[in-house]
C-alpha cells in the first residue's frame, strides 16, 4: 500500500469520527427545538454537549487540514466546486458556537430565543449539507479535463443528493436523541428515548433506500458488506433503545455511522472526487495527491500528535461522563 492509499484511509478515519461525535451534537442543536418543553430542558439538553462540542469540531479542522496537505488537487476541486454548500456549512458553525456562548448572557426572553432559533437552525442545515456534499462526491460531478468543477450550484441539488442529506438529518438526530436519553434523567430521558424510537424508523426507511441506490450504482463487495454492518448496526440500536439500554443504542448508532461513511469511502476509492464527464478526468488518490516526501512528513506528525487529541478527548468525555436533569440547573431564569 502506498502512503497516499494511507492518507486516504486516514482521512476516512478523520471523517467518520467527526461524523460520530459531531453527528449527535448536531442532533442535540435540533433536539433543541423538537424535544425540551421549556428553556429549562433546553439547558440541560445544550449542557449534555457543553463541555465537548468544540473538541468534536477538531475532527473536522483536522480532516480538512488533512485533505488539503496531502491532497491538494481535490481540496482545491472540491472547495471551488462546493463553495457556495461549504462556506453555508462555515457560517452556521461560526454562529452555532457564538450561539452556545452567547445564549444566556443576558436575561431578556428575546436574546435568549434568538440564540435557541440560531442553535436550531446551525444545526439542521449542516446535518443536511453534509450529507448532500458527500452524496454528490460519491456520486460524481462534472469535473473537466483541467481537474477543475465545470458545474453550477443547482447541478449539486440532485435527486440522489438530497437523499443524503436526510439520511444524515435523520441519523444524526437519532444519534443525538440516544445520546439524550444516556446523557439525562428524569421526563426528558423518557421523551428522549421515544423520539429516538420513532426517528430510528424514519432513519432506517431513508438510510435503507440512500445505501441500495449506493450499492447499485457505485458499489462492489467491500462496500456490500459495510452496508449491511451499518443496516444492521442501526436495527439493533433502535432495539436496543426500545429495551432501554442507551448505552448499547449509542454504540450501535455511532457503528452505523462509521459503517455508512466506510462505505462512501470504499464505493469511492481509488477515486476522491469522480468526473461525470469523463472517467478519465476523475481525481484519483494518484493524480491528486501530494509528494511522497510531503506525505511521510505529515504520517510522522500524525503518529506524533493523534495519540494526544485521542487522550485529550477521551478525558474530557471520562470527566463530564454523568447524567444531568433539570434539577441540577441551579437558576432556571437561564
Amino acid at each position: 500500500m502506498q502512503l497516499h492509499d494511507i492518507w486516504f484511509v486516514l482521512i476516512a478515519v478523520l471523517w467518520i469520527g467527526y461524523f460520530f461525535l459531531e453527528g449527535f451534537d448536531f442532533g442535540i442543536g435540533v433536539l433543541t427545538k423538537l424535544l425540551a418543553r421549556n428553556r429549562v430542558e433546553k439547558r440541560v439538553l445544550i449542557n449534555t454537549i457543553g463541555p465537548v462540542w468544540d473538541g468534536n469540531e477538531v475532527w473536522l479542522l483536522t480532516a480538512g487540514g488533512a485533505t488539503f496537505a496531502a491532497f491538494p488537487e481535490w481540496y482545491a476541486t472540491l472547495f471551488s466546486g462546493f463553495y457556495l454548500p461549504l462556506l453555508l456549512i462555515l457560517v452556521c458553525l461560526i454562529v452555532r458556537g457564538v450561539a452556545f456562548e452567547y445564549r444566556a448572557k443576558r436575561p431578556e426572553e428575546r436574546w435568549q430565543t434568538n440564540w435557541e432559533h440560531a442553535i436550531f437552525w446551525t444545526s439542521l442545515i449542516p446535518a443536511v449539507m453534509w450529507g448532500v456534499a458527500f452524496g454528490n462526491i460519491v456520486r460524481g460531478v462534472e469535473i473537466d479535463a483541467h481537474k477543475e468543477y465545470v458545474g453550477s450550484f443547482f447541478d449539486l441539488l440532485n435527486p440522489y443528493a438530497i437523499l443524503g442529506g436526510l439520511v444524515t438529518l435523520t441519523l444524526f438526530t437519532f444519534h443525538g436523541a440516544v445520546f439524550a436519553s444516556l446523557k439525562t434523567v428524569g421526563d426528558i430521558r423518557v421523551r428522549a428515548r421515544k423520539a429516538a424510537l420513532g426517528l430510528g424508523l424514519v432513519t432506517a426507511v431513508l438510510a435503507l433506500g440512500f445505501l441500495l441506490w449506493t450499492q447499485a450504482d457505485k458499489g462492489d463487495g467491500k462496500s456490500l458488506i459495510a452496508m449491511v454492518v451499518a443496516v444492521l448496526a442501526l436495527l439493533g440500536a433502535i432495539v436496543a433503545i426500545k429495551a432501554g439500554r442507551e448505552g448499547w443504542s449509542f454504540a450501535l448508532s455511532g457503528v452505523t455511522i462509521a459503517a455508512a461513511v466506510a462505505m462512501l469511502f470504499l464505493t469511492l476509492f481509488p477515486n476522491v472526487m469522480p468526473s461525470s464527464l469523463n472517467e478519465e478526468w476523475s481525481l484519483t488518490v494518484t493524480n491528486a495527491s501530494s509528494s511522497p516526501y510531503t506525505l511521510r512528513i505529515m504520517t510522522w506528525c500524525a503518529v506524533i500528535a493523534t495519540p494526544v487529541v485521542l487522550l485529550y478527548q477521551g478525558w474530557t468525555y471520562w470527566v463530564f461522563r454523568k447524567r444531568i436533569g433539570t434539577q441540577h440547573i441551579a437558576d432556571a431564569a437561564h
